[in-house]
């Protein structure tokens, strides 16, 4: 709580100081104390009385009154002062310094208590100035004890020493500015102080002074701590007085938190009273009498039945952590409540399962689980939080500081674990592993400052994980498993972790080593990790630990155990030679590293060495042929890339330059460029095995060659760069313009080495870039590019293919980006970039959602830098399909075509007269230059426009020279404008031919013939450009069929036959031929070859239509062109082979037009892929063809719904392929820190791995790990099968509703199935089984309905004698599994799915019986409730799983994979539970949304559309008009209370709640409202959470906030 200090003004204080009612109101209380109010003349030089002085002469003072006569002399005395209000005051002011000097004189305490109360009767206390301000004293004399210090002297001290304590003066006052102390004197009231004689009778000895003024000070600090623990007490007996009246919320506020103060400071130093001995002065009864005291207050505070504090405060507090815990029963019992409530109301926080949320790494976007919120700009460099770790109030929290905290082996360093083992197996993104991973300390240097915030993991997790990694595959080599390809996977990202500095090196050898000696030192029978090793020596980090570390001799010996001899070795496989040498090469390098090693070598592998060398004298110093290398030839190259890795470099240049070099024909002498003859490319099985440092040297020269040489480098030089980098997505990754800015910043100035850069990269590397997660930086490069070329002319040739890599680019992304690097501004894409960005985000949208709620905050601003320089509208039938968000903008768009239209018949006679003059037969060439100087944009646009009319279907009309000379000269952005003018003005033609009386088809073979003209017989035009602005007119009639005339013409035809005649495999890493370099003209066309020479090499304008084809698509499906799309894709599906992301083109349009294609135009749409390659499930080929009968004459029978066992398996295999595996160590159960017991998966079979002879594995199982470039699209094998998963329900030619109710039959059940068959793998050996001590049941265990919540039901239909033996996992492990599958795949799908699953979630849960019984008592239903909604983790444990809690977790595991908008469509759920009816149903409410509220914290909106929602159930069921079968206490829902208090101040903070959360006040307004329509005892419990200050303590805090920030 963030309360403001009261404190009253000085001045104020200085004028009621001086008032003559304070001296009266003094001597009144002196009398009633029994204090001397005057003193005698003598007093002055006079000791205070000791005790026994006391004794003597207290029968000689004068008695005080009796309290009861008080109250009519303080009446008296009020009637002497006019003025009541002051004299209020000062009677507050007197009563405070009263009891702070008092408050250890019990009976003058008690005097102070009975004034205060009659005071009170007579309204003569406001509570709301006084509480405050004794508090504020208190807090004041507590920080004078911390100001003593034992060192301190005792002339020092001065501003300690007390006040008189037998009278007080009328000068003294609580406000006063005087620094004099309030408490009583260090020697007790009465007792003597010492006199200056005494004091110097003590200097005369210097010891005796040092020891007498120690014990002074050890006694003075133990009466002052006695001092502060009787004020405190005193104190809380006031404050017990002040509460039974109606005090103002920021009061009750102000008296918490000193509570709290006191109580987690009760152990303060500083009030400890210990003597020398160190035994503890301070009795416990003291202390118990304070702390209960101040026990009873908080208990006051937090009454329900009054409310004045929420109880969730406590839960906040941190009280039940305190350390050093007091021997106190009243204590410790609250502090046990707060446990209690504390674990009710943070379970709301946590989904189910959710130790088992793990990234999956199965789709493109890595959904982050921060909030912060931070704008587009910077989200590029934002550390991502692939988990979090639930803090105690079930917050997610994430930090390195966090992390480092985590004890290995407890369940969250399981999970982390777990997470970054899944990534070393899947390998997904380097992008991921850079805003992952940190530094190890070691490796840090000085200047970085602390923790890093967004961290989760730390180098003893990846330490941890690389070896789990390693012996994980020395198992499966051991097993004679053909590993060769996993090995080389590993060794990429092994290289680059280690080269990352993310763990310690030393300390990995360290662990390594105990880790092969100690469980596992059976498995280390070959040299594969001397082999992985060996790959890394060279990395500076390791280097740097062999040659200066301290322990570098141990850390050397310790690399070369590792060394293990294989004598049954095949010395004709490649992979077995170079693992028996590689040990050699490994000694050779640690021998040149430094002379104290050399003694651990071994001579043996020395000898090895000799080997080496004069294998390569005598083969590798003559040319080999690389291509006829035999296998053992191959190993010892790769070994020699290990020895000599310089040598083995020169040998590769010197293969792909041996065909020598020709002149680049078509040039002048004085222009003469030499080329390099074309080879072969290195084959990649070649490529494959040498080392990382003969790769990185390689990269180097062969960028020398590519970009730095004046020799225009070979194809085959090129393609085996590209297959270099491609087969080391890790460690050889480089962004090129990035790089090549830095080696020389005039290169990229060069037209050669743009264009070869250009072509690199939008013909073999844009899967690469999109995997790196560079494709939107990649995309800024680039539009640089296009914006500096643009308004330049005749730069049609680098500015065209840059645009097309451009079109690829954004076509590549499916997540949100920014259009700007800056994000600000109007974009600097050309209009086609714009429509191709439009369109993009209309795919993303609506097929994979917006992740995050800062991307539809942006959205707008990104289509208002769009629109801004685009004048587009979009059709109807187009916007009819794109998602809301997009469609409720762009339908507002004006149509300007009518105005285009109408400047083009403004202009159309100057441009019919100017292309006379230029285009007639006759018009001389210099008209050109002419016509170039003097005409105006307005109508150089319409040049081609005003050519086409002129040739009114006879090319032979027009200058065809003249033309071509124009549009070359002109700049690519009149080029563009030529495109789309001519697209309205062609359309807008022939209409008025139509209207004239032409007939169509006359009218569009002219306008055929036209178009060939500019396309084909003299290539004047870019065709891809003018297709996509044919198809985004797609609402007038003509256009399309314009569109598809042009597609199956057979000059385009023949081209695309040529080109992939020319193109060779698809996969071109696969092509072990030489490639054919295609002339420049016929490649490019007249139009872009132009004066250029440069030659190309894979770019060609039949490849620029690859991204134009899917659009095209798109366009026809919009206009119900069903049969068209089906024809175009059939012709051109060998032509989309070359497409660089089909695979994605296929998912994507499966998904954004589900439910409107037709059963053949899908079967069509697959045929895209190579099915062959593909994972689908064995049967989905027959439920397919069921829908599409062989012959069309005969009507479609509509088909049946798959099987359960069709769904079952798909889930399989996600399980297998997709879900990390849980830790073999690990257990994916949260009961306990001990993980190894329940859900040990040690018999799962590897990662791509089919099982063993006891586990036959799925039938369409991976025979091993792939490559990168064996699937650069989707980019890893995860992603291929989760997305292959999706294409297959997206095929079904079944519904939605039918496929989910199949999905959640399975879920609902699937725990009883595999249990109650009796076949399943391990069976129930390590559940609970019926013997749980657990209930089972809604009546808590009771026999009559001990299956009423339990999922019993066998699903029909499954092969379970073989199911859970293919997963490797047993029976409870994979029962909660497959709903982790199941989530994740249906998060995957449109929402048409989504929405069908929240239909069948409530179903399920409306049709729990006993949810409805009227018979069942509360309590029972509570206690079903609870076992119902248990993890399904802990329910397989003693196979008491539940319907309700595997739907709910299913849920749970589909939000956690949800995008951030298509969360929205989470309500739905609710709303078909209600009206909800009892507090059951409640419980299953909140616990089904709970957890999404820290989600949306950062989504304003959608929390307080969430929350609106619950609190309409709470209404439900305590409304003032709710009619509840069974009487409820609003006791029972404490939990949910204490929830929404706790998630509106999370929401208020953005994150972890801290002291100084508060919720918004807009919140409080919320909640209120919805409040006033409860029950009175209900509202009670929410009066804190309204707007109302006199009510609320967060109202009062932001109208305290509110008047700060106003003064």
């Amino acid at each position: 709580m963030d309360q403001s200090q009261r404190t009253v003004p000085s001045s104020s204080s200085r004028s009621y100081q001086f008032h003559p009612a304070r001296s009266a109101i003094i001597d009144l209380f002196n009398l009633y104390l029994g204090r001397e109010t005057r003193q005698k003349p003598d007093d002055s030089v006079r000791e205070p009385p000791n005790k026994s002085h006391k004794r003597v002469h207290a029968p000689n003072r004068d008695l005080p009154p009796r309290n009861e006569q008080f109250i009519s002399d303080f009446e008296q005395l009020q009637t002497q002062f006019g003025d009541p209000e002051q004299l209020r005051t000062i009677t507050e002011s007197v009563l405070i310094t009263l009891v702070m000097q008092n408050s250890n004189h019990a009976p003058r305490a008690e005097f102070l208590l009975f004034a205060l109360r009659t005071l009170c009767r007579i309204s003569y206390i406001n509570w709301d100035t006084f509480i405050p301000s004794i508090l504020s004293a208190v807090s004041a004399a507590e920080a004078s004890i911390s100001q003593v210090t034992p060192g301190s002297s005792a002339t020092s001290s001065q501003s300690l020493v007390p006040i008189p304590s037998n009278a007080i003066t009328s000068s003294s006052n609580y406000h006063s500015s005087n620094q004099t102390s309030l408490l009583p004197s260090a020697h007790g009231i009465g007792s003597p102080t010492p006199s200056g004689n005494e004091l110097g009778s003590v200097s005369g000895n210097g010891m005796q002074v040092a020891r007498a003024g120690q014990t002074v000070r050890e006694n003075s600090q133990r009466v002052r701590a006695a001092a502060v623990n009787s004020l405190r007490q005193l104190s809380c007996k006031i404050i017990l007085i002040g509460i039974e009246y109606n005090l103002k919320p920021v009061t009750y506020a102000e008296i918490f938190q000193c509570m709290m103060n006191w109580l987690m400071n009760w152990d303060r130093r500083d009030l400890r009273t210990e003597d020398t001995a160190g035994k503890s002065w301070r009795s416990e009864k003291t202390l118990a009498e304070w702390l209960r005291s101040c026990l009873d207050v908080i208990w006051l505070l937090v009454e329900e039945g009054e409310s004045r504090i929420p109880f969730y405060e406590l839960l906040r507090s941190g009280l039940q952590f305190i350390e050093n815990i007091p021997d106190d029963e009243a204590l410790f019992t609250l502090i046990m409540e707060i446990h209690r409530r504390r674990d009710a109301m943070a379970k709301h926080m946590l989904m189910l399962d959710q130790h088992l949320h793990c990234p999956t790494f199965g789709t493109h976007r890595i959904l982050s689980q921060t909030t912060a919120n931070v704008s587009v700009e910077a989200a590029a460099h934002l550390r991502y939080s692939p988990i979090t770790y639930p803090s105690v109030l079930g917050e997610p929290l994430n930090g390195e500081d966090l992390a480092m905290s985590i004890p290995k082996g407890s369940l969250d360093w399981e999970r982390a674990v777990r997470c970054i083992r899944h990534a070393i197996r899947t390998t997904p993104s380097p992008d991921w592993w850079k805003r992952v991973l940190v530094v190890a300390p070691c490796y840090r240097p000085p200047t970085q400052p602390g923790p890093i915030p967004g961290a989760v993991f730390t180098s003893e997790m990846i330490c941890e994980a690389i070896i789990d990694r390693i012996v994980e595959l020395l198992k499966l080599s051991n097993s004679d498993a053909n590993c060769w390809q996993e090995w080389l996977v590993f060794s990429d990202i092994f290289f680059f972790l280690i080269k990352s500095g993310c763990t310690d090196f030393v300390d990995f050898i360290d662990k390594l080593v105990l880790r092969l000696n100690g469980v596992d030192n059976h498995i280390l029978r070959t040299n594969h990790v001397t082999w992985l090793l060996a790959q890394i020596i060279r990395v500076e980090l390791v280097m740097t630990a062999l040659n200066s570390d301290a322990k570098k001799v141990e850390t050397t010996r310790k690399i070369l155990s590792f060394h293990r001899e294989d004598r049954n070795s095949d010395p004709n496989n490649p992979q077995s030679v170079l693992l028996d040498f590689v040990s050699s090469c490994q000694n050779l390098r640690i021998w040149s590293l430094s002379s104290t090693t050399r003694d651990f070598l071994n001579n043996e592998q020395l000898l090895k060495g000799k080997q080496i060398d004069e294998w390569w004298r005598s083969n590798g110093e003559r040319m080999m042929d690389y291509m006829n290398m035999d296998d053992k030839s191959i190993g010892m190259f790769w070994v020699v890339s290990y020895t000599m890795a310089q040598p083995a470099c020169e040998t590769v240049i010197n293969w792909l330059s041996s065909a020598g070099m020709a002149e680049l024909p078509g040039l002048q002498p004085n222009d003469r460029v030499m080329m390099m003859q074309e080879v072969t490319p290195l084959p990649m099985s070649l490529l494959s095995g040498f080392s990382m440092n003969l790769c990185l040297k390689l990269a180097l020269q062969m960028e020398e060659a590519l970009f730095v040489s004046q020799v225009v480098p070979s194809i085959a030089m090129v393609e085996t760069y590209t297959r270099l980098l491609l087969i080391s997505p890790h460690s050889m990754f480089r962004s090129h313009f990035s790089q090549l800015a830095q080696r020389n910043a005039s290169l990229l100035s060069k037209p050669g080495v743009t264009l070869l850069v250009l072509e690199i990269l939008n013909y073999r590397l844009l899967p690469l870039y999109r995997y790196q997660g560079k494709s939107k930086t990649l995309m800024y490069d680039v539009t640089k590019i296009i914006s500096a070329l643009k308004g330049k002319r005749g730069d049609h040739r680098i500015f065209r293919l840059a645009e097309n890599l451009c079109m690829n680019l954004i076509l590549s992304l499916r997540d949100f980006f920014s259009v700007k690097r800056e994000g600000k501004g109007p974009t600097e894409f050309t209009e086609t970039l714009n429509r191709i960005t439009i369109m993009t985000l209309a795919i993303t949208i609506k097929t994979r959602g917006i992740a995050e709620a800062d991307h539809l905050v942006y959205l707008q601003t990104m289509l208002e830098q769009i629109l801004a320089t685009s004048q587009h509208t979009w059709s109807e039938k187009t916007l009819r399909h794109f998602p809301s968000l997009l469609r409720d903008t762009l339908i507002e768009r004006v149509d300007k075509r009518g105005l285009s239209i109408q400047a083009w018949q403004q202009a159309e006679t100057t441009v019919i007269n100017q292309c006379t003059q230029l285009l007639s037969p006759s018009a001389e060439p210099a008209y050109v230059m002419t016509y170039l100087s003097h005409s105006f944009f307005q109508h150089r646009q319409y040049l081609c426009a005003g050519a086409c009319l002129l040739m009114q279907g006879h090319p032979d009309n027009i200058n065809s020279a003249n033309l071509a000379r124009v549009l070359r000269e002109v700049s690519p952005e009149v080029v563009t404008a030529n495109i789309y003018t001519l697209v309205d003005v062609l359309l807008h033609r022939i209409h008025i031919d139509l209207q004239q009386g032409l007939n169509v088809q006359d009218t569009l073979t002219k306008v055929d013939a036209n178009l060939a003209f500019f396309f084909f017989t003299h290539e004047m035009l870019p065709l891809d450009i003018f297709l996509l602005s044919l198809i985004d007119r797609d609402d007038d009639p003509y256009a399309l069929r314009i569109a598809i005339n042009l597609l199956h013409s057979p000059d385009l035809q023949q081209r695309i036959k040529l080109y992939c005649a020319n193109r060779g495999l698809p996969e071109h890493w696969l092509f072990t031929q030489v490639f054919n370099r295609n002339e420049l003209q016929k490649a490019l066309g007249n139009h872009l070859s132009c004066k250029d020479r440069y030659p190309t090499f894979f770019d060609d304008i039949a490849a620029r239509l690859l991204p134009v084809m899917p659009l095209v698509v798109y366009r026809l499906i919009e206009n119900d062109a069903v049969e068209a799309a089906d024809k175009l894709l059939s012709v051109y599906s060998y032509f989309l082979a070359y497409h660089p992301l089909r695979f994605s083109f296929v998912r994507d349009i499966l998904a954004y037009f589900y439910g409107h294609l037709p059963p053949k135009l899908i079967v069509r749409i697959l045929k895209v892929l190579d099915l062959s390659k593909i994972p689908f499930s064995e049967s989905f080929p027959q439920h397919l063809s069921s829908a599409t009968p062989p012959n069309p004459a005969i009507p479609a029978i509509p088909a049946a719904c798959p099987p359960l066992d069709y769904f079952a398996t798909l889930l399989l295999n996600l399980v297998n392929n997709v879900i990390p595996p849980l830790s073999s160590s690990g257990n994916c159960s949260s009961r306990s820190g001990s993980m190894a017991n329940i859900l040990n998966s040690s018999a799962r079979p590897p990662h791509g791995k089919t099982s063993g002879a006891s586990q036959p594995g799925p039938a369409n199982a991976s025979e091993g790990q792939k490559a990168f470039y064996q699937i650069q699209d989707p980019g890893t094998y995860t992603q291929l099968v989760l997305e292959t998963a999706v294409i297959e329900i997206l095929s079904l030619p079944v519904s939605a509703a039918q496929i989910v109710s199949s999905l959640v039959q399975i879920i609902v059940n699937i725990q009883s199935t595999l249990i109650q068959s009796g076949n399943g793998f391990h069976g129930a050996a390590n559940g609970v089984g019926q013997g749980s001590a657990l209930p089972t049941s809604p009546s808590g265990g009771s026999t009559d309905s001990m299956s009423a919540s339990r999922s019993t039901s066998v699903i029909p239909g499954i092969n379970t004698a073989s199911f859970v033996s293919r997963s490797g996992y047993t029976c409870q492990q994979l029962s909660c599994l497959l709903i982790q599958a199941c989530g994740l795949l249906l998060a995957q799908l449109p929402p048409d799915f989504h929405m069908q699953l929240y239909i069948e979630a409530s179903r399920v849960i409306k049709e729990t019986w006993w949810l409805n019984d009227g018979k069942r008592s509360e309590g029972e239903l509570d206690s079903a409730v609870g076992y119902a909604l248990m993890d399904p983790t802990w329910a397989a444990q003693d196979n008491t799983s539940t319907a309700i809690g595997n739907i709910v977790a299913l849920l749970h595991a589909f939000f956690s994979n949800l995008p951030q908008e298509w969360l929205d469509g989470t309500h739905v759920i609710i709303k078909n539970l209600r009206p909800v009816t009892s507090v059951a149903m409640l419980r299953v409410a909140f616990r089904i949304m709970g957890p999404l509220l820290p989600r949306l914290s950062n989504t304003h909106t959608l929390f307080n559309k969430t929350l609106t929602l619950l609190l309409s159930t709470l209404v439900d069921v305590f409304g003032k008009n709710s009619q509840t079968t069974v009487p409820v206490e609003a006791s029972q829902i404490a939990d949910l209370i204490d929830f929404l208090h706790h998630v509106v101040h999370y929401e208020g903070q953005g994150g972890a709640v801290q002291t100084s959360s508060k919720p918004r006040p807009d919140i409080l307004a919320l909640i209120g409202k919805a409040a006033d329509s409860l029950r009175p005892d209900v509202q009670h419990l929410l009066s804190h959470l309204k707007t109302d200050p006199n009510s609320s303590i967060y109202a009062s805090a932001h109208q305290n906030t509110a008047k700060t920030n106003t003064s």
